[in-house]
């Protein structure tokens, strides 16, 4: 009798390392996938394709269950997202969140960065962003974000909103110009 509890235990065991690694390998594939746009540690080189290094897990996890349920993201992400598990996200988001983010590379404009940090206390971005703009818990990592990236988000929230944005975002960059969302954004880019 003990040698057929051995043996169930050993065949649960052996099915459950199986189903693991089929896990395993197909959140590689996904982060592979994930990789060929966001850089495979999570610091984009592509222009307009945010960088996921360092972003708090459970923001990653939101937008990644909002671009899944088709509610923002482009075309290609939702199709990427569509059946990827509650499991997967967490997964993927767990990753990146533990990476190392590399801001823009120095120098960085002086007095355009100046004038952009000056409008981000202004602004009092700090508050939700944290004082070193590393994000928090759903608000995301501006620091060492692509400065494209984080220009073109902020005329998006400035200019319409979009499905699944934070309408706090829109009221705190109205008024805003351009040239004062550019600075912001090379401020923001070139910080770790």
């Amino acid at each position: 009798m003990p040698a057929r509890r051995c043996a169930g235990r050993w065949a649960s065991l052996l099915t459950a390392l199986f189903f693991l690694g089929v896990a395993q390998a197909q959140s590689d594939a996904r982060l592979e996938a994930c990789g060929g746009c966001h850089g495979t540690d999570g610091n984009s080189s592509m222009a307009g394709v945010p960088s996921l290094a360092g972003q708090p897990r459970i923001f990653l996890e939101n937008q990644l269950v909002l671009i899944r349920e088709g509610l923002r993201g482009t075309e290609l992400m939702q199709k990427l997202m569509q059946g990827v598990s509650d499991r997967e996200i967490v997964a993927i988001s767990a990753h990146y969140a533990k990476q190392v983010p590399h801001p823009a590379p120095p120098p960085p404009d002086p007095a355009l960065a100046r004038r952009g940090r000056e409008i981000a206390g202004a602004h009092r971005c700090g508050t939700c962003h944290l004082s070193d703009y590393r994000g928090q818990q759903q608000i995301p990592r501006l620091a060492g974000q692509r400065e494209d990236y984080l220009y073109d988000s902020m005329l998006s929230f400035r200019d319409n909103p979009r499905p699944g944005g934070d309408t706090i975002m829109s009221a705190a960059l109205y008024g805003l110009k351009d040239d004062e969302l550019r600075a912001m954004a090379h401020f923001l880019a070139h910080r770790q």
